[in-house]
């Protein structure tokens, strides 16, 4: 009787170590995430702060927006390499691309408008951490989005480089914006789920490496992008005021 007694004290504790580990593996893919943001940062100030730089990034905006779409498709499979120098080149080297893609648009509004930029990322932030908290605690199964979101994505790119290259136009801009605000609120709810369900207690340590890694890359994508398009739509209606 008294074994029997120990069985659900013994299940108490197991559970109290996953939730325990699940928490710290998530911590340590924020802390990266929040790492990553910071590189971004300090790269953006650095271009701003020097015209020459900020002029050949600006002739490079295409190169580099291609760019950071590629590493953004292979940083992934690198992550996963088992070799931990290589997965952390990859999540270095992709934050520091997005620092340069963005920089002449948030140099733009860090020397008009300041507070904007700054009203942008806190926006960004609360919308990031309510989607991300949503998905962490649902119980709804998303996993069933993952196609959805891929193809909408796909297709807002092709309507940014029609828009880019073909239309040129603010309200085609401001609407596309506003979808990528919506689907990306979506996207970081799915892929919290996802990076939490990824979580497996007993990982040797280069693949929970690796898994923290790709969590805080992806998390680290859909913060910048829901940050940029945040910053167009308060741009676009302050030239409109």
């Amino acid at each position: 009787m008294a074994e029997l007694r120990n069985f659900p004290q013994t299940g108490a504790r197991s559970g109290a170590a996953l939730d325990q580990g699940l928490r710290s593996y998530m911590r340590g893919i924020y802390n990266y995430m929040a790492l990553g943001i910071a590189l971004t940062a300090v790269v953006i100030l650095a271009v701003a702060a020097n015209p020459a730089a900020m002029a050949a990034v600006y002739s490079l905006k295409w190169v580099l927006f291609f760019a950071t779409l590629g590493l953004g498709f292979f940083a992934p499979r690198l992550a996963f390499s088992g070799n931990a120098a290589v997965a952390h080149g990859a999540f270095w080297s992709y934050c520091a691309l997005w620092g340069l893609m963005i920089a002449p648009m948030v140099g733009h509004y860090l020397a008009v408008a300041p507070d904007m930029v700054f009203r942008a990322f806190l926006i960004t932030a609360v919308t990031f951490g309510a989607t991300s908290l949503a998905g962490y605690v649902t119980k709804r199964d998303l996993s069933g989005f993952g196609s959805f979101f891929m193809m909408a994505s796909i297709g807002i790119i092709v309507a940014m480089l029609v828009n880019a290259f073909f239309v040129g136009s603010t309200m085609f801009s401001l609407l596309v914006s506003v979808a990528v605000v919506l689907l990306f609120a979506g996207v970081t709810a799915w892929e919290t789920q996802q990076i939490k369900e990824q979580y497996v207690e007993g990982d040797l340590p280069v693949a929970a490496r690796g898994k923290s890694i790709i969590g805080a890359l992806q998390l680290y994508g859909s913060f910048v992008t829901l940050f940029v398009h945040i910053l167009n739509i308060l741009g676009i209606m302050r030239s409109n005021n």
